[in-house]
């Protein structure tokens, strides 16, 4: 297949764009071009600026599907529908699973849960307006696309390249190994997918044509809070002591930690549509080996969330 990769230089798109390749396709990048540019040096690539409208690049080519990593804002998606126009067969669109409504889910979510309003009213994207501008992109390619547009809503990523660090903080804490804070509550629920078995679930929806939504979310088993960070001790050969430390203590610095119970089904989205599509099921162990290995690979730079071993040690101290 011929495929067109609205942004696929950063950390899913370039794991989409890997597997994609891998499978034989061919895809065209389109993107500012201002990171990434080392990546995939035979690819032909288009340059232009979603944020300034900026398509000219995209006037000519045809496609046989669009996956449309970089939309975060309605307008992304109607500009590139307009470039477009019918040059394109399947659009598929990477959502989140942030489009729910958690104060409707009851005890779990899955693809038919209500969703949020969507966001009309402000391109600013912030905690609040994020999910709702997702679910405002979602009903424009809907509109636009009909029967030949797919949703894919991801849960928390984790893999290599994640710029997030949300599940690399916990995985490079436990590589430390000893006494491991965790606030609020360790036997809360939580997921996380390996951004390889996403890429794969893109493709494989391509590669099947298949429309519909789907939840992106892993690992394979129920998983609790405490049980990740065992995982991840494993995974770098670490012995780890996991200790609770009091909810008024939660700090910033602790990633995939849920606020109380109110939030848990966010974490308790039903993968089984995505794995009937053909989804991977990576055991966390393996994603957490991997994450180590090219987080030291990288020289264990700064995290973009952390908390520093001295307040650590505060918490720890405290009990």
């Amino acid at each position: 297949m011929k495929l067109l990769v609205l942004g696929g230089t950063s950390f899913v798109g370039r794991a989409i764009v890997d597997d994609a390749l891998a499978s034989g396709h061919t895809p065209t990048l389109f993107s500012r071009g201002k990171t990434g540019t080392e990546l995939f040096p035979d690819l032909e690539r288009r340059t232009g600026d979603r944020d300034s409208g900026d398509y000219a690049s995209l006037a000519e080519g045809s496609w046989d599907a669009v996956i449309d990593v970089s939309g975060y804002i309605p307008r992304h998606v109607r500009d590139a529908a307009a470039a477009l126009d019918d040059r394109v067969g399947r659009y598929l669109f990477i959502s989140t699973g942030s489009v729910y409504d958690r104060t409707k889910a009851g005890d779990g979510i899955t693809e038919d849960s209500p969703r949020l309003a969507p966001e009309r009213g402000t391109e600013e994207i912030t905690g609040e307006t994020y999910g709702p501008l997702k679910v405002a992109c979602e009903d424009d390619v809907l509109s636009r696309f009909g029967d030949r547009a797919t949703i894919v809503r991801p849960g928390i990523v984790a893999g290599p390249h994640d710029p997030t660090d949300r599940f690399t903080y916990w995985v490079r804490r436990a590589a430390r190994g000893g006494r491991v804070a965790l606030p609020g509550r360790p036997d809360q629920p939580v997921q996380v997918v390996d951004s390889r078995d996403l890429a794969r679930l893109v493709i494989a929806l391509l590669e099947q044509d298949r429309p519909g939504i789907y939840n992106a979310v892993g690992p394979a088993d129920p998983l609790t809070l405490d049980e990740l960070v065992r995982v991840c001790g494993k995974a770098a050969g670490t012995d780890v002591d996991v200790v609770p430390v009091a909810t008024d203590a939660v700090d910033p610095g602790f990633p995939l930690v849920l606020p109380d119970a109110t939030w848990d089904a966010m974490f308790r989205r039903s993968p089984a549509a995505a794995q009937g599509a053909g989804m991977p099921k990576t055991p966390l162990e393996k994603t957490a080996a991997d994450v180590l290995a090219w987080d030291t690979e990288r020289g264990t730079p700064p995290l973009a969330v952390e908390l520093t071993p001295e307040r650590e040690a505060e918490l720890l101290s405290a009990l």
